[in-house]
């Protein structure tokens, strides 16, 4: 029985130290070397270097400058990146339905000279309540406030955004998309910081 026991041990104590120490570590040395700045993180920088963002996790805009991204159940007040999580309601949840039209309501009062429905992503949340992207049809959808936030022509800020749009992965893989971080930054530069 002390035999068996000590195998045990032994084969325990291996799996412990290949499956919890050298494979992570291998795995973590080998992404930093191939992939840097994704295995960091994917961190967005603005012009000084500081970090302002991940393209991998949402953020809340909500200056009329900017895209807004979807709606997130990510925390008590959203976009919390240490709570990622839906809301788990389902489609006949009072709640649910009251927080979607909510969320409807303010979108068409923000956005005026939106002249095509409010676009399903604008007023539903992503599973992880962090999706950093919407369909390119949700981003332009808000160009015309956008645009006037920002005193120039809607033609210009539907031009910055369009350039933003990523396709599918490796040409098949999901829809097409538009990072809001990535399009916020790029309007930005075009344009300028948005005003207050």
């Amino acid at each position: 029985m002390g035999r068996e026991l000590a195998i045990a041990l032994r084969m325990t104590a291996a799996t412990f130290v290949v499956t919890g120490f050298l494979y992570p570590a291998a795995i973590t040395g080998l992404a930093q070397l191939l992939w840097p700045a994704r295995a960091q993180g994917s961190l967005v920088r603005d012009e000084a270097g500081n970090v302002i963002g991940s393209e991998l996790i949402a953020q809340a805009f909500t200056k009329p400058g900017y895209l807004h991204p979807r709606p997130s159940a990510a925390g008590n007040d959203g976009y919390d990146a240490t709570s990622s999580s839906g809301s788990n309601l389902g489609v006949t949840s009072q709640k649910l339905h009251d927080r979607a039209a909510g969320d409807l309501e303010k979108l068409q009062a923000e956005n005026p000279d939106a002249k095509a429905p409010v676009p399903a992503d604008l007023v539903t949340a992503s599973s992880s309540g962090l999706d950093p992207h919407l369909s390119p049809e949700a981003a332009l959808w808000q160009a015309p406030r956008v645009a006037k936030a920002r005193g120039v022509d809607v033609a210009r800020v539907r031009a910055v955004i369009e350039s933003q749009v990523e396709g599918r992965t490796l040409g098949f893989l999901g829809e097409p998309r538009v990072n809001v971080l990535l399009a916020n930054l790029a309007l930005d530069r075009q344009f300028g910081r948005a005003p207050e």
